[in-house]
């Protein structure tokens, strides 16, 4: 087989799950992966946003898990509702976890931590735009605990720009501060060359 014709059926293969059971088994070793309550919207989120589930197929796994006692609701003290893994789905996680694919695994493993990983950085980093006549300003933000880190303004020519800047910086805002912080510590005075004086 060409490399091109394994490229054309790989397109081809239908990725999503269409077994209740198979995603039961998923959400379970997902939560018990995760090991803590999750939103039930960060949960909805997760999984429809990564294109392996069907909402149906997550709206009826969800129903039997919760049903059955896999999963429970509790409120949190700010009043959002989160799903609770109960000791059936632990086990569940645990021991069927080899009848889900490695690869549905690996993806909503790596879907979930990317999702968390931008929740928690949309609460470091603030982007702000402001258009002018002759272009528009993305306003960073960096914040901490008790403080702002960083403020800064750079221009742009245009709107399009200035997004296409601002998700660059929202790949990785650590390392751009981080960058910032380094040109900035190793930024020198011009030398002069006065050797024909």
């Amino acid at each position: 087989m060409t490399d091109n014709n394994i490229y054309k059926m790989a397109e081809m293969a239908d990725t999503v799950i269409k077994d209740v059971p198979t995603l039961n088994i998923l959400i379970c070793y997902l939560m018990k992966k995760i090991d803590r309550p999750v939103n039930t919207e960060h949960l909805y989120d997760i999984l429809i946003a990564t294109g392996l589930v069907n909402y149906f197929y997550y709206q009826d796994s969800i129903a039997f898990l919760l049903e059955n006692g896999h999963i429970t609701i509790e409120k949190d003290d700010e009043g959002n509702e989160n799903y609770v893994l109960m000791q059936k789905g632990i086990i569940c996680a645990r021991e069927l976890k080899k009848y889900a694919p490695k690869s549905y695994r690996d993806n909503l493993v790596l879907a979930a931590l990317k999702y968390f990983a931008r929740l928690k950085t949309e609460q470091e980093v603030k982007l702000e735009y402001i258009e002018k006549d002759n272009g528009c300003y993305v306003c960073v933000t960096c914040h901490d605990v008790n403080c702002d880190l960083m403020e800064l303004k750079l221009f742009t020519p245009d709107r399009t720009q200035a997004e296409f800047l601002g998700e660059k910086i929202m790949l990785n805002p650590a390392v751009f501060y981080s960058k910032v912080i380094e040109l900035a510590l190793s930024n020198e005075e011009i030398s002069y060359d006065l050797t024909d004086n």
